[in-house]
């Protein structure tokens, strides 16, 4: 019997509770009616046009940009790019940056711990124009030692590209001080940061973290899928890596999604309507949650920083014993729908790299589960996780061969 089958078969769970916000998520109805006029209502017309509807799919991206530019402190709506996702805006920030920089080439520096989308791109940066990429390795924590990095760096560094926060184990990255090491260095070296897990959990100002370039995702605030975007501070040199018949985005041709980026731009008013309340609300559901699962479940190991080095949504936790890829078939049984391992490669059963990165073993990385709680989570769903986790932990143990006898119980 498929998965498919063996969850059809079960039947609908008493309670649903989503958890794999590092995929994708819920779009709340706010953001479905911001999105659907631009179809066939107002602002369908072509955003380069100067007729009424095409002014109507210009004011779209312009709103969007400028909200965008205020919360994070860019200078302006022309240092934003509208992109089609978090994973374009990183590729256009390295492989834009090499294709500019190319005649001089140099080194590109990452940490050992970076999106599947910034690692691959840099590495293509390397094998199309002759760029050398170092990785930068990371403690048990995430965290990339100062003294180390200030090794790594030299005047041959080009770019740098070091998330703010991390997709899996939500280390929040000392950007600021990584960025003031560099560029004591090396002044013109680049810093771009992947701030698709930070934004919309913390607090972002771009002049005081001194980063070049910096990405946002709208599906990880409750968005959209397919809009994204890349703050590029105005002097940066980058060139696009698309070409066609360009529109209101220099950087990036074609006709511009315009519902699903007013779908964006609601997903943001959202996101920061009431903030404070709302980031305080998601820390305690997590610390809920994962207080609640160590207490509960014997044998787990958090991954990643505790505290307030962790973002606030953010559990990461192996289960030890089981893998990853049965937990989430048995929480999925019982309506917990999580991610096992890395969200980028969970249909390919290979360990995370971030995992690996900070010390796990392979059978630990293979036993982890990736949990991100919001808003729109309550004390309630919380409540029906704890009380159906370890159950099903306990279950998926007394049949594994790996289970110690203290842990099978009766």
């Amino acid at each position: 019997m498929s998965i498919k089958d063996l969850l059809r078969e079960h039947g609908k769970p008493p309670k649903e509770v989503y958890f794999d916000l590092e995929n994708s998520g819920y779009v709340p109805d706010e953001v479905v009616e911001a999105i659907i006029p631009y179809f066939n209502k107002i602002g369908y017309g072509h955003p380069a046009i100067t007729h009424k509807l095409g002014w109507e799919a210009f004011e779209v991206i312009d709103e969007t940009k400028k909200l965008l530019a205020r919360t994070i402190n860019a200078s302006g709506p022309e240092e934003i790019v509208i992109t089609h996702s978090g994973t374009e805006a990183n590729n256009l920030a390295i492989l834009g940056h090499a294709i500019a920089h190319r005649e001089k080439g140099g080194k590109i520096l990452v940490s050992a711990i970076e999106h599947l989308s910034v690692i691959f791109p840099a590495e293509k940066a390397e094998k199309l124009y002759g760029f050398k990429v170092q990785r930068i390795p990371v403690d048990e924590e995430g965290f990339i030692d100062p003294e180390m990095f200030s090794a790594y760096m030299d005047k041959d560094v080009s770019l740098i590209s070091i998330q703010l926060v991390n997709h899996e184990i939500g280390t929040i990255q000392n950007i600021r001080e990584l960025v003031k090491i560099a560029k004591e260095i090396n002044p013109e070296v680049i810093f771009h940061t992947d701030a698709a897990d930070a934004f919309g959990r913390m607090r972002i100002d771009v002049k005081d973290l001194g980063v070049d370039m910096l990405t946002i995702s709208s599906h990880k605030i409750h968005g959209p899928r397919g809009v994204g975007a890349l703050f590029i501070k105005q002097g940066t040199k980058i060139e696009p890596i698309l070409y066609g018949q360009l529109s209101s985005e220099k950087f990036w041709p074609g006709v511009e999604n315009i519902p699903l980026i007013a779908g964006f731009r609601k997903a943001i008013e959202l996101a920061f309507r009431d903030f404070d309340n709302n980031v305080a609300k998601v820390k305690r559901l997590r610390d809920k949650l994962m207080n609640g699962i160590i207490e509960s479940v014997p044998e787990v190991l958090v991954n990643g920083p505790i505290g307030d080095k962790r973002v606030v949504d953010n559990a990461n936790i192996s289960f030890l014993y089981v893998e990853g890829e049965a937990i989430t078939v048995e929480f999925s049984l019982n309506g917990i729908y999580v991610s096992s391992g890395s969200a980028c490669t969970s249909r390919i059963l290979e360990p995370s790299h971030v995992l690996l990165a900070i010390g796990r073993r392979h059978e630990e990385a293979h036993g982890s589960i990736l949990f991100k709680v919001c808003r729109y989570h309550s004390d309630e769903d919380i409540d029906y996780a704890l009380e159906n986790i370890p159950i099903a932990i306990k279950r998926l143990r007394k049949l594994s061969p790996l289970t110690p006898p203290h842990l099978k119980g009766d």
